[in-house]
């Protein structure tokens, strides 16, 4: 194999989720976020915020979303929150992994808060 094949074979686009043949899409996205930021965002952009499982990437989010709310998603953007420890703290904040949604045109997603 020459290296321009082996670059041919590296920039193909993975299309299969990592989880999403093991988890229903319920069990990939967890929970709508509302905060003051996130209904900002989404009243002003069009942009939602779930909580998903730790283990989906964005390709397992982008159709979890699509079977679940029937809409089509333009971006798709993921990143981990780390957790809070207990130094000096009485609460705690355990790690998770959230996304952020944009939808295609004017759709929108209806969320019970």
């Amino acid at each position: 194999m020459s290296y321009k094949d082996t670059l041919r074979a590296r920039a193909i686009k993975n299309t299969t989720g990592k989880v999403s043949h093991k988890l229903a899409p319920h069990q990939i996205i967890l929970a709508p976020m509302f905060t003051e930021k996130t209904v900002a965002a989404n009243e002003d952009h069009g942009v939602f915020v779930f909580k998903v499982h730790r283990d989906a990437n964005k390709i397992d989010v982008k159709n979890a979303i699509q079977a679940l709310y029937d809409v089509d998603v333009a971006n798709v953007r993921v990143m981990r929150i780390g957790s809070k420890g207990r130094a000096h703290r009485k609460l705690v904040r355990k790690a998770y992994k959230k996304a952020v949604i944009t939808l295609q045109g004017d759709k929108t997603i209806e969320l019970v808060s």
